[in-house]
């Protein structure tokens, strides 16, 4: 099985620096940031999951719900690749860590 504690570890802890942030550096983009990288990661999944149907977006359940979105959309995505059962999913492991680290910089946070 594949090992993706580095996957899981990455968005925790963006997850967490959003439940920490203010609600003004949240409403100036960290959220969007968070948001948008939730709805990827999620797509991620169910088509590991689910290939070639139709996927399913996150809805905008405000700023506060952001980091929650977050962490589950990355732990659907987590478990997924780990239980998924091509050997070839380390490069969609490693696109998805690099995926969460931008966005964490992006969003400042």
């Amino acid at each position: 099985m594949l090992d993706t504690s580095d996957l899981t570890a990455a968005v925790e802890r963006f997850a967490d620096r959003l439940r920490a942030a203010p609600q003004s550096r949240l409403q100036q983009g960290a959220a969007a940031e968070g948001l948008a990288l939730a709805r990827e990661l999620a797509v991620r999944a169910q088509a590991v999951e689910t290939p070639g149907s139709e996927p399913r977006i996150i809805p905008d359940a405000g700023v506060f719900v952001v980091a929650d979105q977050l962490a589950v959309a990355g732990a659907d995505l987590a478990e997924a690749l780990r239980t998924a059962p091509s050997p070839s999913r380390e490069r969609e492991r490693d696109e998805a860590v690099a995926l969460v680290r931008e966005a964490r910089e992006r969003s400042g946070l």
